[in-house]
């Protein structure tokens, strides 16, 4: 051993999880070590949008949203089927608002207000805005030196590493060859971002996920939590009163680290092959799945779970947050995959099946694309679909890694990521796409978009498809012919966000054994924890909602345990 620790929490993963449990366990007095494995800090969640689905939250009441106390409850008993709500259920609920009065008042994250992002479905007890939060913009230059450990955004929706917002931002840019004010406003965002990179390496003006976990990070620096890099866990140290500490390795030797209680948050399983193999019926040989997560989230923390007892839950309806992805070959030789989270809802867009055929509401949710996806893939065959788009489409909007004009599609050409035809029928066959039924299928279509309405699948129907779409668009907002040769297309496969099962756990977030009892001294969150939606995808933010407030509620217990021990 190269050395020892001793702390009163240990916190293993420094996504949103791990860092609002660390934060708050420091804040309420609790000497608190993070460890992370890999060299930079945020996790999944700095490559995400941000978003919190935090119901009854205090920014919506203080725009005037008020809500019955009962209405989230029975939105989300419908999404799942009727099932009762679990105590962790009724927890997250209970927490949620509290967690992020907390945060704002005590630490460095501040949030904008999601007061027009409207719920996945028109169920029972839906809303068609404030149930969602997501980080104000921050100024990197916070950070220090840290900024350069802080995880950068995901390259691939990134334009040159610059993050782009969801709303206004994005809009900005999306009508950059529409309005003078639009154009000189995404100008002035390049030149900043160009003149930042040059200076400093990288951007400092974070948005998204970026600039919650720089709020989280900031506020860890600032609470006097250790961090610890390059650290991964080699095992976890147990005694007669349950687990109490961990082993890291690190660049200088093993650190034993004796701990009051142990935190797992490292993110869920999305890369682990073994374990995709078991829970993902397309990936059967542990391939075929794409998760548009770090690599590094290989299920470290779960293994770590059952190695002292704790149970996997492989009861959910969904073992992972499903989305589209595309495939890009970065021009270093690198592959990563690109999540169509946005564009699929845009006038001029459709989605078909090898065999030509639409199979879903292309404007639905990115989770609800994918389970369609698998649902119409005969078994046997490997899950596969084509997004589709004319040239004014893609001009206007890109498709996928494609970007919008003033961008050439010629490099994505190139490379094979984009296929291009002067006819449906030569894309077609280009793509191994059934052409005869192709014809048929955007000739139905193209009509429907003249009438404004789509009888086959409802596109544009839902507060949230007309969200998603482009609401200055003259006709529709989510409906567009494909006319304008030459016509596009990028293959989708299935992949995800992140995982959905993970340990079983009480509503405290303590890790239960195979009697269901807790774990002593073990807690899990964020994506190691079993989703409290069961599986369910029922609106935007649904994962780091409660991963931050379970990381919140596991961060006061424990300070207020050790407290109440010192006493």
């Amino acid at each position: 051993m190269s050395g020892h620790k001793k702390v009163d929490v240990l916190v293993v993963g420094s996504g949103a999880a791990g860092l609002s449990a660390a934060v708050t366990a420091a804040l309420k007095g609790a000497s608190v070590l993070l460890a992370e494995k890999e060299s930079v800090i945020g996790g999944t969640s700095a490559w995400s949008g941000g978003w919190l689905w935090i119901p009854r939250n205090p920014l919506a009441r203080e725009e005037g949203i008020q809500e019955q106390e009962d209405a989230p409850l029975t939105y989300l008993q419908h999404e799942m089927g009727g099932q009762p709500a679990d105590a962790r259920l009724l927890t997250f609920l209970q927490q949620g608002p509290e967690m992020i009065d907390f945060f704002r008042r005590h630490t460095a994250v501040q949030f904008l207000s999601g007061s027009k992002m409207p719920d996945f479905h028109m169920s029972p007890g839906y809303a068609q805005g404030g149930r969602s939060v997501t980080a104000q913009p921050f100024d990197g230059r916070l950070l220090g030196d840290w900024l350069h450990r802080l995880r950068p955004p995901l390259e691939t929706i990134s334009l040159a590493g610059m993050g782009i917002a969801g709303g206004s931002d994005m809009a900005h840019f999306f009508n950059a060859t529409r309005s003078p004010r639009s154009a000189l406003y995404a100008a002035r965002r390049l030149l900043r971002h160009g003149w930042q990179r040059l200076r400093t390496g990288r951007g400092q003006y974070l948005v998204n996920g970026n600039a919650l976990m720089g709020r989280l990070l900031r506020s860890a620096l600032d609470a006097g939590v250790s961090i610890q890099l390059n650290a991964p866990v080699a095992r976890l140290l147990t005694s007669s009163t349950g687990v109490s500490g961990a082993v890291l390795r690190s660049d200088d030797g093993d650190i034993e680290v004796h701990a009051g209680a142990v935190i797992l948050a490292c993110g869920g399983f999305p890369h682990d092959r073994q374990r995709l193999a078991q829970q993902v019926p397309h990936a059967a040989d542990g391939y075929g799945h794409f998760s548009a997560a770090p690599p590094g989230n290989q299920g470290d923390g779960i293994r770590l779970g059952e190695s002292v007892g704790g149970q996997f839950d492989a009861s959910l309806k969904h073992a992972m947050a499903w989305a589209p992805v595309s495939r890009v070959t970065l021009a270093s030789g690198l592959q990563l995959v690109f999540p169509h989270l946005v564009e699929r809802a845009k006038p001029g867009f459709i989605a078909v099946l090898p065999n030509g055929k639409r199979f879903t509401n292309e404007a639905d949710s990115y989770h609800d694309f994918i389970a369609a996806l698998l649902a119409a893939t005969p078994a046997g065959e490997q899950p596969t679909a084509w997004l589709l788009a004319d040239s004014r489409t893609l001009h206007r909007y890109g498709l996928g890694h494609a970007r919008p004009f003033p961008f050439s599609p010629a490099a994505w050409l190139r490379t094979g990521y984009l296929h291009s035809a002067p006819t449906l029928a030569a894309l077609a066959e280009q793509c191994a796409i059934d052409g005869g039924q192709l014809a048929e299928t955007v000739a139905r279509f193209n009509d429907y978009a003249a009438r404004g309405e789509d009888p086959e699948f409802q596109r544009g129907v839902s507060a949230y498809n007309r969200a998603q779409g482009d609401a200055r668009h003259p006709h529709h907002p989510t409906l567009g012919p494909l006319r304008h040769a030459p016509f596009y297309a990028v293959r989708i496969l299935p992949g995800s966000l992140g995982s959905f099962s993970g340990l079983k756990t009480d509503e405290q977030a303590r890790v239960l054994d195979a009697h269901q009892q807790p774990i002593a001294g073990l807690y899990a969150i964020g994506n190691d924890m079993s989703s409290v939606m069961q599986g369910y995808y029922p609106s935007g933010g649904i994962t780091l909602g409660p991963a931050m407030t379970f990381g919140y509620l596991v961060g006061k217990t424990l300070a207020a345990n050790i407290t109440k021990t010192a006493s």
